[in-house]
């Protein structure tokens, strides 16, 4: 590649070639494959080849995995495959534990079939340029631009063995923990066209039966048609395939999980019936296919099929329920002044640009600080601080909103410890709202927090989305414990063994 761009070779009648000439041949398709891989294609492991990189535990129950083969596309545009299997020894000695040992896969080449000719031997050199994909062990957080993460152990001190994880979405210590892989972009379904009209059959009988399930007021079925409906719209994308479909469903029976407790609690009539008891029974059956993780065809039809059947017999414990019709509410009397309530915040968990004042169910919030997390000046102004944390890594996102609005931030997570900062230009007796945009795909923890050392309340961050992962989780203090214009807060991870992040801070009080 030129200043001016690509040149191409050309060859000509009489064109007397040199080993540059044909050097920069090679180079002008290497750069331009490169080029496209960079371009069209985002970094990651590509799914559906060989293994797909995976990392087991081996039979052996020592401290080392095994890679299997599989493709993969690095942030510069290389491509590392890997042809057969690799064993990854570790050697506790070589590490101050505890620690996060990565499993990263890099690109590197070495020149091979070397030749010399006795007859002259000026003539000699490598006559190919073998083209390798490395395994190795890493302690810094792997650079995507240079090297494909493909597992990540947190190794505790005197650990004898490494094992794989009990469950896939929270990987305990000693445990191999793939939530970290980035996946390459492939465009288009690799899916038979019949297996998309099964799945499109099955998604469209879920969305009918919980359609009657909202009808009978069971809250959380609202949830499972939200999951539905984005799936049946992937699905008329032909976005969905092998690569993707577990990932999919795995909101879907969640959701399907969520309800059967709902039903539970407030529903005895429809729990009290013999089909609702089979549909729990599938709904467990479904959990556990996906937990395994066994990402090929024949658990995909497994899954197909069960959920085919909890459909069924979910439907059939409606016979005999009468949808709720509610009535028109009554006027009341005039309403006694606006409290706040961290309910009224629900609205804004999904608002990409949070504003300087807004209106919440009667009450304005006006925009009193905020802290820009990894800018230097933002963070040293609130004494910004991550402590005692098992691990802690910095991050930089570029994810969506619920309504599709992508937006890119950068942020820090912590696992275990806490996080401590001050917030300012505070009006005290007046409650405040903390806001904290997080990536919701690590969700379902609690967290509890402190003002000026002082236990003022847990937060609990339910639920994940792996599609559009942008949050703004808000926490209330009461107006009681606020009493200076600083606050230190202090958020204290209560969940074992899940990254806290925080991308951004907004600190509101009401006007």
């Amino acid at each position: 590649m030129s200043d001016k761009g690509y040149k191409r070779i050309n060859f000509f009648k009489g064109f007397l070639t040199t080993e540059q000439d044909w050097n920069d041949a090679e180079r002008y398709h290497i750069e331009k494959r490169r080029l496209h891989n960079r371009r069209l294609h985002s970094p990651g492991v590509v799914a559906g080849h060989a293994g797909q990189l995976r990392v087991i535990a081996r039979s052996r129950g020592d401290l080392s995995v095994e890679v299997q083969p599989g493709y993969a596309i690095d942030g510069v545009g290389n491509d590392l495959i890997l042809w057969d299997a690799r064993i990854k020894n570790i050697n506790p000695e070589e590490y101050r534990l505890p620690q996060t040992i990565y499993v990263v896969l890099r690109f590197a080449e070495e020149l091979t079939d070397f030749i010399a000719y006795k007859e002259n031997l000026e003539y000699k050199g490598h006559r190919r340029v073998q083209e390798n994909a490395v395994v190795e062990l890493s302690q810094t957080e792997p650079d995507i631009n240079r090297e494909i993460e493909l597992a990540r152990i947190y190794l505790e001190k005197g650990a004898t063995r490494v094992r794989d994880a009990r469950d896939s979405m929270e990987p305990r210590p000693n445990e191999i923990d793939m939530r970290f892989v980035p996946w390459a972009g492939v465009a288009g379904s690799f899916l038979a066209p019949s297996l998309r009209m099964r799945m499109e059959a099955v998604l469209w009988q879920i969305r009918k039966t919980f359609i009657e399930y909202s009808r009978r007021q069971v809250l959380c079925s609202h949830t499972i048609l939200q999951g539905t409906n984005t799936a049946l719209m992937l699905n008329a994308s032909n976005m969905v395939d092998m690569r993707n479909v577990f990932e999919i469903f795995h909101l879907i029976v969640e959701s399907e999980g969520e309800l059967c407790l709902d039903v539970d609690v407030n529903h005895p009539n429809i729990a009290q019936k013999k089909e609702f008891s089979d549909y729990k029974r599938h709904v467990e059956i479904l959990r556990g296919l996906l937990a395994e993780r066994k990402d090929n065809m024949e658990a995909f039809t497994n899954l197909l099929a069960y959920q085919s059947k909890a459909n069924e017999v979910a439907e059939a414990a409606l016979v005999g329920e009468k949808a709720v019709i509610e009535a028109p509410p009554e006027k009341k009397e005039e309403a006694a002044p606006k409290e706040a309530d961290i309910e009224d915040w629900e609205s804004v968990k999904k608002m990409p640009n949070p504003k300087e004042q807004m209106d919440l169910e009667g009450l304005t919030w006006v925009l009193v600080d905020q802290i820009d997390i990894l800018d230097k000046e933002s963070e040293e102004k609130h004494a910004f601080t991550i402590e005692e944390s098992k691990d802690s890594y910095r991050s930089r996102q570029k994810l969506k909103y619920p309504d599709g609005t992508v937006v890119e931030d950068t942020g820090r997570a912590h696992v275990g410890g806490y996080a401590t900062y001050k917030i300012n230009n505070i009006t005290p007796g007046r409650p405040v709202v903390i806001l904290r945009r997080m990536d919701y795909v690590y969700g379902d923890y609690e967290i509890e927090y402190l003002v000026n050392d002082k236990v003022v309340g847990t937060v609990s961050c339910s639920g994940t989305d792996r599609v559009h992962r942008w949050r703004n989780w808000p926490f209330m203090i009461d107006a009681e414990h606020v009493t200076d214009s600083a606050l230190t807060i202090k958020q204290l991870a209560v969940t074992a063994g899940r990254d806290v992040n925080i991308f951004h801070v907004w600190v509101y009080q009401p006007a």
